[in-house]
């Protein structure tokens, strides 16, 4: 059985102002959190995923690089240094992070040690609680634009929340992660190592992987273009690039975007926002 999406991580520069961002993009947002090795983040919810809206509060808290080690913290101020604002991390759910990091070393994508944390959290009704995670490693080595993560949450009763997943665009769930590269079928032996999912249907577009509850695609640039109506990110081998919306109400939505200054076009029976204050990311809205 596959790995299923679990949540991705959106690197900026100020986490307040994305915040305000996601907001006026119809989402609840969550109050910020703090990691104990430099970033603060503040979280989108939806039934069994989250969105990770990342920013590096603390520089020098950030751990180096170090062999079999990889920092997380020192990942993302690197994105930005090199790359700008963005979805930086692909991140899975995991049964058995210690069987994911032996599956990813097996392979020759893997090499790095498990990490294992907790953090204070905020409930919906604003009291403390403690959420504790477990998260192995993998790396594609012709991919510097992504992280790839897979995610075990220790105590997920203290986590997930319905009262945190209502949302004001009546997003219902991610239906499709997307990324980019220039030449899809050269990431797919990794794709199936990192994903466990070892049918990976191939188009003129590009790959696409049917994991548990939302699709991994990766489109070439002339397929992101005629999916989404933009441009296709530069990118070093893989990048994530846009995340598909499922909405009660498409013309909600638009109503909603207008609204609150959010410029957005149509495209394939979608809305999509991808404007300077998307801060790197696409955002496509379907029914």
């Amino acid at each position: 059985m596959g790995r299923g999406l679990d949540h991705i991580v959106h690197v900026v520069r100020d986490l307040e102002a994305a915040g305000e961002f996601y907001r006026r993009l119809g989402f609840q947002v969550g109050a910020r959190n703090r990691h104990p090795w430099g970033t603060h983040n503040r979280l989108v919810q939806l039934p069994g995923f989250f969105l990770e809206i990342l920013a590096v509060a603390e520089p020098e808290k950030i751990p180096p690089h170090r062999p079999q080690t990889f920092s997380f913290g020192a990942f993302n101020r690197d994105f930005l240094e090199r790359v700008g604002e963005g979805l930086a991390c692909l991140v899975l759910e995991s049964r058995d992070p210690k069987a994911d990091k032996a599956a990813f070393d097996r392979a020759g994508f893997g090499g790095f040690d498990l990490i294992e944390f907790a953090r204070k959290g905020e409930r919906a009704d604003g009291s403390e609680t403690e959420v504790a995670f477990a998260i192995a490693f993998a790396r594609d080595p012709m991919s510097t634009c992504a992280g790839f993560i897979t995610c075990l949450h220790k105590r997920p009763e203290n986590f997930w929340s319905p009262a945190l997943q209502r949302h004001a665009n009546g997003a219902r769930a991610i239906s499709a992660c997307v990324m980019v590269a220039e030449n899809p079928a050269d990431h797919h032996i990794f794709l199936e190592a990192f994903t466990g999912v070892r049918e990976v249907h191939a188009s003129s577009l590009g790959l696409e992987l049917a994991t548990p509850g939302a699709a991994i695609q990766v489109m070439n640039p002339r397929g992101f273009r005629d999916s989404f109506g933009i441009e296709a990110p530069r990118s070093d081998g893989l990048r994530i690039a846009a995340l598909v919306v499922t909405v009660a109400d498409l013309p909600a939505v638009a109503g909603l975007l207008s609204a609150n200054g959010i410029g957005f076009h149509a495209c394939r029976d979608r809305l999509v926002v991808a404007d300077e204050a998307a801060r790197g990311a696409v955002f496509a809205f379907a029914a």
